[in-house]
């Protein structure tokens, strides 16, 4: 019987392949577009790009190069529209608690407002890996969801948020949020975290330096990213730096570095001291960003989350305005800025909340539109890891696309007109969206 049941398995070897090949990658030619790459290069009118599968094969202006097209080439006809990146939101939570129908809402609002990307700042991992499952084999509409496993010091452990994403199991003792401490086998929880999926790992509050230093070395003697809060107090933004953090989130927890003492743990912190700000970039945040510069640190800036803590009981640690400041201070000094959310738009609202945070750098933070465009695609494809595969329109790239209406290098609103979301190669029509339909899933946000 073994004998048999390994002959059987050894067919099914053989025939998968030979299936496979039978049906060969279709191809998409979308012409005669404006070209904004994501490079922060000037747009290009008349432009095309040819998709083959999952991947860009070719992009050209129109008449420029001559070549033929195999017969069975799909050629879509998007003269007019302006084709840009699929966009990224660089920090989001799509399971805190765990609420299915909420978060297949939120992505689907988010796949035909033109995100292609997802990078999940920490939840309950197995909701998210199933999630991440349903939407690549195309059983919901979504983005690609990247996501992260949290580290914390035991502290921490406390947060009812904690508990939420680890029902059924020990806040702190799953491989998706683990306490950290002293006796703690690192390369033992890295390689839990890895064998999750988890994309990076999320250095969040309640760690010493050396001991967010410790974490980072391991992680990365696995081929694992840091994606770590800018203050982990009592870890200080300097101490997150010289432990080689691949990404900080949260602008204003930059600003503790000025704070006299850091606060020594996550909760029940003070707010920044805005005080202690001039006119001018003041000398400890300038060496931050120089720090930044250097090593290739993407700030995950979230500036929108600054905006919405108005409308809540309890005081902002920072404000909008602090937070708009301190941005364009870092954009001025060359830190890479990825666009982040850290939270939804209104239920009733017809686009996701990456809209709004695009805005506000425009807006508040004296981001051009370009480059807050370059912001959401090409540097959000930084933000997930440093050789990224996508976010920006080239040869051998994801075929994540957007393609709008109006100009949005002209105005940042016209990212609001989008016709046609294209993930690995699928389309998905803006016509085919109602915003309405899952109204009540996205009211049912926990």
């Amino acid at each position: 019987m073994i004998a048999f049941r390994a002959a059987v398995f050894a067919a099914v070897i053989v025939l998968v392949p030979s299936l496979a090949s039978a049906q060969p990658e279709s191809l998409t030619v979308y012409k005669g577009a404006t070209l904004i790459d994501g490079t922060g290069a000037p747009p290009k009118p008349g432009m095309s790009i040819l998709v083959k599968g999952e991947r860009i094969e070719r992009v050209w202006r129109d008449g420029e190069v001559a070549f033929k097209l195999p017969p069975q080439t799909k050629v879509v006809d998007v003269a007019g529209q302006y084709v840009l990146p699929g966009l990224t939101d660089s920090h989001q939570h799509l399971a805190t608690p765990p609420a299915r129908a909420w978060a297949e809402a939120e992505l689907k609002r988010s796949l035909y407002g033109g995100i292609t990307s997802i990078r999940d700042m920490a939840d309950d991992l197995r909701n998210v890996a199933d999630l991440s499952r349903a939407e690549r084999i195309g059983e919901i509409a979504g983005p690609d969801i990247y996501y992260a496993a949290l580290m914390a010091g035991p502290s921490f452990f406390e947060d009812k948020r904690v508990h939420a994403a680890s029902r059924g199991a020990k806040a702190g003792e799953v491989g998706w949020m683990q306490a950290i401490g002293p006796r703690t086998d690192l390369p033992l929880a890295v390689a839990q975290a890895r064998g999750l999926g988890a994309s990076a790992i999320k250095v969040y509050a309640n760690l010493p330096g050396e001991t967010v230093a410790a974490i980072a070395a391991e992680a990365h003697r696995q081929g694992v990213p840091i994606w770590a809060h800018a203050a982990v107090f009592p870890a200080t933004p300097e101490q997150v730096l010289d432990a080689k953090a691949d990404v900080v989130s949260h602008v204003c927890m930059l600003a503790y570095q000025v704070s006299d003492p850091v606060p020594g743990q996550y909760h029940n912190r003070a707010a920044v001291e805005e005080g202690r700000f001039g006119k001018d970039v003041h000398p400890a945040m300038a060496g931050l960003y120089a720090r930044m510069k250097a090593d290739g640190v993407v700030l995950d800036a979230t500036v929108s989350i600054y905006e919405a803590m108005k409308g809540r009981p309890t005081k902002p640690y920072c404000s909008t305005e602090l937070a708009a400041r301190l941005t364009h201070e870092a954009l001025e000094a060359g830190v890479t800025i990825s666009a982040g959310t850290d939270g939804a738009s209104a239920p009733e609202a017809a686009y996701p909340s990456l809209h709004e945070e695009l805005e506000l750098l425009v807006d508040k933070a004296g981001f051009t539109a370009m480059q807050a465009i370059v912001a959401a695609t090409r540097n959000g494809a930084l933000s997930v890891r440093k050789d990224p595969d996508f976010g920006t329109i080239e040869a051998g790239k994801l075929a994540n696309l957007v393609f709008v209406a109006k100009d949005p290098t002209a105005d940042i609103r016209n990212l609001r007109t989008v016709v046609t979301t294209v993930k690995r190669g699928v389309a998905y029509s803006r016509a085919d969206y109602d915003p309405q339909a899952d109204l009540a899933a996205r009211r049912s946000q926990p």
